[in-house]
């Protein structure tokens, strides 16, 4: 794999956990909506990854013949949660229906929250390994000086 293949697949997982962490704050922001403009409370969210081939058309060829593909990573889905939602019994809120229980988002905000620190370690990882390129990258120019 060459370095800036590497730098490729560092990028396709930048962009997944970020909208994998965007995703998530949705979730930690809507965990009390009751209402939506669909209807109804607001339904959990969750990405789903699949791989990506990496490389640019150039490159394409040359890895094709040598059997050398990078793999990154690309958002596939961002599945939404269709489950019933959590009855509350709370016979005065304005979404009560006529029995007294609102329909609140089933989620669980502490899941949640730890998936984001998940994908934030992730986030940087991918931030620590393109600076590790950078750095080899920088480190041959300068012997080819």
């Amino acid at each position: 794999m060459s370095l800036l293949s590497a730098l490729s697949v560092s990028a396709s997982g930048l962009t997944a956990q970020r909208t994998r962490a965007e995703v998530l704050v949705e979730n930690l922001a809507n965990a009390e909506t009751t209402r939506t403009p669909e209807g109804g409370p607001y339904r959990r969210k969750d990405v789903i990854f699949a791989s990506q081939p990496q490389g640019s058309p150039f490159s394409a060829v040359f890895q094709q013949e040598m059997g050398a593909f990078s793999t990154g990573v690309q958002v596939q889905e961002v599945f939404q949660d269709m489950r019933d939602p959590e009855k509350r019994y709370l016979p005065g809120h304005p979404d009560a229906d006529e029995k007294g229980y609102v329909g609140f988002p089933r989620m669980n905000p502490a899941e949640d929250m730890v998936d984001l620190m998940g994908a934030t370690r992730a986030f940087h990882a991918n931030v620590a390994a393109m600076t590790a390129v950078k750095d080899m990258i920088q480190r041959s120019i300068d012997l080819l000086r």
